[in-house]
């Protein structure tokens, strides 16, 4: 057990390490860019000290203080945002798959800062993110997650972002922007995709792992409508609440809605915006989860409609997602999500999301056919070699900012798993977490929470050996 945790130690340290020197090899590129990024934070009434180091400290000395200033706010056109951030994890009712069309990068981080004063649109940042649970169960909290492994210390996420984001708000000429990530910790089962280094799961099952869960390019054309971005390469697949990169989201744990939908498509996405109002998008994918290079990838169909009101307290959000023909396949789930968002008054809002997922020809549990690495297989009728294995999942959100620095959020949680195809259970789940968001700044964020998961038709947490599950967790987001 003592040698487990050395290698365990010393893979997280060997990791960090990594990030560190790609952080410092990108600052030679980031320093190259041309200055039109908003000033950085720095003490009132003085600049940022010389030297890297110097800077990296100033920023985190008034970020925490809150004596920062900046500069003058982002432009934007189009209609305000609804909500604050912080506290929240974002302002704007979001859609996947594009930058918010209209909104401008007025995002300033202590890394950049301290490479070059935050000056340029190609930016290099990140976070860490330690991780503790306390669980009823003794091995495994799946199918919560984050936090899979029960009564641990972790370090759930470490990531370091390199990126550039397309000018959207001006409407003269055609503009680019691209991503990559450096994605390491216990949450790469959340992000692994078939063909970018998913032997670290599917073959050997590791608790930590490395994946570069995006890398695309985008293209904004100013002249379609209101303005056209275009994604390709690998991204987060596009409907939902909840999103892979931890702090996108209102809690630490995430909901067993999120816990079996897809995670990241390789494709091309377009996203363009006809109005102030409504936004569309369509595209195509190798479907989900997997590279396009692998055996199971084959065609599949996104399109979503994004409506927000004049009055901007109402967003509705509706996909198709990863359509094609449903063949059993790694993870070639048929999704139809739909999502509301509602403002209730200056410090209540809610966000509710729905789904429907199928799969057909799913190997039975019961006979011959093996399933593929990395999934289950279905609880046919006896003496049926394949069916169709369908399940449905709602999540409800209500948040209640506190102060500039806090909020609270209560989440209610039911999956339908009908065959057992995602959870390897055919049972039906629910669960209710209770979380307090605080802030330092704006900079490290802590996100404790209490959660109750109960199975209501069989033994479904623990290995199978309890019906219910009580977990006490807590994370802390360190943002560079």
């Amino acid at each position: 057990m003592k040698r487990l945790i050395q290698r365990t130690r010393r893979r997280s340290a060997a990791a960090l390490l990594t990030v560190a020197a790609i952080a410092f090899n990108v600052s030679v590129l980031a320093a190259q860019n041309v200055p039109d990024a908003p000033a950085a934070a720095v003490p009132p009434g003085g600049d940022l000290r010389p030297g890297f180091v110097g800077r990296w400290i100033d920023f985190y000395r008034a970020d925490w203080k809150g004596a920062a200033t900046s500069g003058p706010a982002a432009p934007r056109r189009g209609v305000p945002s609804p909500l604050n951030s912080p506290p929240f994890p974002s302002a704007d009712w979001s859609y996947g798959g594009s930058p918010t069309i209209g909104e401008s990068d007025g995002n300033v981080y202590p890394l950049q800062t301290a490479i070059n004063g935050a000056t340029g649109r190609t930016k290099v940042y990140g976070w860490i993110e330690p991780t503790a649970n306390v669980s009823t169960s003794r091995d495994r909290n799946y199918p919560e997650t984050n936090d899979i492994y029960s009564n641990r210390v972790e370090l759930g996420q470490a990531v370091l972002y390199v990126e550039r984001l397309p000018d959207s708000v001006q409407r003269d000429h055609i503009d680019w922007g691209f991503h990559i990530t450096g994605f390491f910790g216990t949450d790469y089962r959340s992000t692994t995709n078939k063909g970018y280094f998913s032997q670290q799961l599917l073959d050997k099952n590791r608790q930590y792992g490395f994946d570069p869960v995006l890398e695309y390019v985008d293209v904004y054309f100013p002249h379609v409508a209101h303005g056209m971005n275009v994604r390709a390469g690998r991204y987060i697949s596009i409907p939902g609440i909840e999103a892979q990169l931890t702090p996108n989201n209102y809690m630490f744990s995430h909901s067993l809605l999120y816990a079996v939908d897809p995670f990241t498509d390789t494709g091309i996405l377009a996203t363009i915006q006809l109005n102030d109002r409504w936004t569309v998008q369509a595209g195509l994918s190798a479907s989900h989860d997997v590279a396009p290079w692998t055996p199971d990838a084959k065609p599949a169909f996104t399109g979503c409609v994004s409506y927000t009101t004049t009055s901007v307290k109402d967003n509705f959000y509706v996909c198709a997602n990863g359509i094609n023909d449903g063949k059993y396949a790694f993870n070639n789930l048929q999704m139809y999500d739909a999502t509301w968002y509602h403002k209730f008054g200056s410090t209540w809002h809610m966000a509710a999301e729905i789904y429907s997922m199928s799969q057909r020809d799913v190997p039975s549990v019961t006979g011959t056919l093996v399933p593929e690495k990395g999934t289950n297989g279905a609880h046919c009728r006896p003496r049926v070699q394949t069916c169709f294995a369908p399940e449905w999942a709602a999540v409800h959100y209500l948040n209640k900012q506190l102060s500039a620095h806090d909020f609270v959020s209560l989440r209610t949680d039911f999956l339908n798993d009908k065959k057992g195809q995602r959870t390897g259970y055919a049972t039906r789940y629910s669960e209710e977490t209770l979380m307090l968001s605080h802030w330092v700044g704006t900079t490290v964020q802590i996100r404790p929470e209490i959660r109750f998961d109960h199975a209501w038709d069989r033994r479904s947490y623990d290995n199978g050996t309890r019906a219910n599950q009580f977990t006490a967790a807590t994370d802390l987001i360190f943002h560079f």
